[in-house]
Formats: structure tokens, C-alpha cells, sequence
């Protein structure tokens, strides 16, 4: 019944990356007409918050195009070399883009400071009309990957790039607004302090999932000591010690633990083992599962649990 269940969850889990390598497919490539077009936009019009913005879209590029790969990486089986497959191949590309992001804000900080203390004329019109034009792609990317985004960190990081991306659209459109009536241009380097701004913000959140993740931390969702509880609960369940929980990649989750029970009878390991792979599942999304499991010496023959 275990075995029947983790082949259940493993082609859920594939058919979602098919799902999701669709979808990253579809965003990559209209993020890549859009960057073009900004960046374009950007020098023509000679506004700095457009061309930060097509800064940021590059970044959006490059994390869908590794997230894209990842993906791809993460459906291929386990080897005898790689065991647990190349589902951290997903972590690797959260934290590349995280790291180019970061870099990037700071670029934008520095460019903006010497925009806003000598500040130039820009063609408002044009890069409102590609603002808006950006805007409304990045509406429609979010909307392709929203569903996936709270369950796959790779996913979460491409859809942090193109959501901070949307929010500096915001920015670029409300500048162009402002400077194509009042002509005052300093507002293109404010507004390209803002885009820094959310950039930094995403990339931090996706960085420190990223190494904890690496470092082989507990997942963010799962607190230890409500599940320790959890499984100290079940029937014939002493205590439990050496608990190790940790994620092979955003979306799947393993645990080790020695068990103390009562009675090591065939039977009562087995019903244990039952309840708790079925606790860990449905509680917590952990279906690897390795549980050893010890009881305290006794001098009855028939427990089961002598000492030597």
C-alpha cells in the first residue's frame, strides 16, 4: 500500500512538471519579446526607469530560461550516481537567479544616483506606451504561473522576477504619467530607486530559501517540534530521537528518526510505520521516509526487546 502510494505521489509530481514546463515555456517567451522592446524603448525614449526595467526583465529572461531547464533536469530518473535524481538542480537555479538579481539592484542603485544628480530629458510618450505595453504582458505571465508558485521554489523565484517586474512596470507607467504633464524628469531615476528596490526584496527571500535548502535546513513550512509531537502521539509510540528533516528540493521533503516503541513485534512495527508514512503525507507533504525503530530492554522472553 506505502509502495502504491509514493508511485501515486511520483506521477503527480511528474505530471506537474510537465504542467509547469509548459507554462515556464509560454512566460520565457513573451518576457523575451518584452525585454527587447523595452530595452529598445529604453534607449530611444532615454529613459533610465525604462531601461532598468528592461534590466529586470533580462533577469526575468535568465531565471526562465533556468528555471526552464531545471525542470527539465528535474524529470530525468535517479542513477546509480545520483539517487535522489536532479531535483536540486531546481535549488541551483533559485539561487543563480537570486544572485543575478541582487547584482542587478545594485547596478540600478548606481545608475539612478547619477541620473538623479544630473537629471536628462526623456521622451515620456514613448516610454509610457511601452510601459503599458510591458505591464500587460507581465499581468498575463503572473497569471500563468501563479498556481505553481507557492509549491516549487524555481517556480517561486521566476514568479518573484516577473511579479517585481509588474510592480516596476506600476512605477514606469505612473512616471511616465508624471512627466508627460508636469515635464518634470527627475521622477525617472525615483521610480528606478523603486524597481531596485522590489528587485532586492525578491531576491533575499529567494536566496535564503535557496541555502537552507542547500545547508540541509528544515523547511520553512514544517515546524520540528509540532511534528515531533505529532508523532510521539501515536499509539505505542515512546519517544523519538536523531529526528532529521530536510528538503531534496522545494516541493519534496524527506525525514529520518529512530523511533522507541513499546512492543518491536512484527505487527506493531509494521501498523507504526503505517500511521506515521500516512501522518507525514497528509499533514506534511514528507513522503520519503526512513524510520529505524528501537525499544527498551526487557527480561521477558517473549517481548521481543531482550538485551544480550
Amino acid at each position: 500500500m506505502n509502495n502504491h502510494h509514493r508511485t501515486e505521489n511520483e506521477h503527480r509530481l511528474y505530471a506537474e512538471n510537465g504542467i509547469i514546463e509548459k507554462r515556464l515555456t509560454i512566460a520565457l517567451s513573451i518576457t523575451g519579446f518584452i525585454f527587447v522592446m523595452e530595452l529598445v524603448g529604453g534607449f530611444l525614449s532615454n529613459s533610465l526607469a525604462l531601461k532598468s526595467d528592461a534590466g529586470h526583465l533580462f533577469g526575468d529572461v535568465t531565471a526562465l530560461g533556468l528555471s526552464l531547464l531545471a525542470v527539465r533536469l528535474s524529470r530525468l530518473p535517479p542513477s546509480s550516481k545520483r539517487t535522489f535524481g536532479y531535483h536540486r538542480s531546481e535549488v541551483l537555479a533559485a539561487i543563480i537567479n537570486g544572485t543575478t538579481l541582487l547584482f542587478l539592484s545594485i547596478y540600478i542603485f548606481y545608475k539612478a544616483y547619477h541620473r538623479l544628480m544630473e537629471p536628462e530629458p526623456i521622451k515620456s510618450d514613448l516610454m509610457l506606451v511601452v510601459a503599458v505595453i510591458g505591464f500587460s504582458a507581465n499581468i498575463f505571465v503572473l497569471f500563468k504561473l501563479r498556481g505553481h508558485a507557492s509549491e516549487n521554489l524555481n517556480v517561486r523565484a521566476a514568479f518573484l522576477h516577473v511579479m517585481g517586474d509588474m510592480l516596476a512596470s506600476v512605477g514606469v507607467v505612473m512616471g511616465g504619467v508624471i512627466m508627460l504633464f508636469t515635464g518634470n524628469y527627475i521622477a525617472d531615476p525615483l521610480i528606478s530607486f523603486l524597481v531596485g528596490v522590489i528587485i532586492l526584496i525578491g531576491a533575499v527571500g529567494v536566496l535564503r530559501e535557496g541555502v537552507n535548502i542547500l545547508l540541509e535546513g528544515v523547511p520553512q513550512n514544517i515546524d520540528y517540534d509540532e511534528l515531533k509531537k505529532d508523532i510521539e502521539f501515536l499509539a505505542d509510540v515512546k519517544s523519538i530521537h536523531d529526528l532529521h528533516i530536510w528538503a531534496i528540493s522545494s516541493s519534496r521533503f524527506s525525514l529520518s528518526a529512530h523511533i522507541l516503541v513499546s512492543s518491536q513485534s512484527t505487527h506493531s512495527s509494521q501498523e507504526i510505520l503505517r500511521e506515521t508514512q500516512k501522518l507525514l503525507s497528509d499533514k506534511y507533504g514528507i513522503s520519503h521516509v526512513t524510520l529505524q525503530f528501537e525499544c527498551e530492554c526487557c527480561p521477558n522472553e517473549d517481548c521481543g526487546c531482550r538485551c544480550d
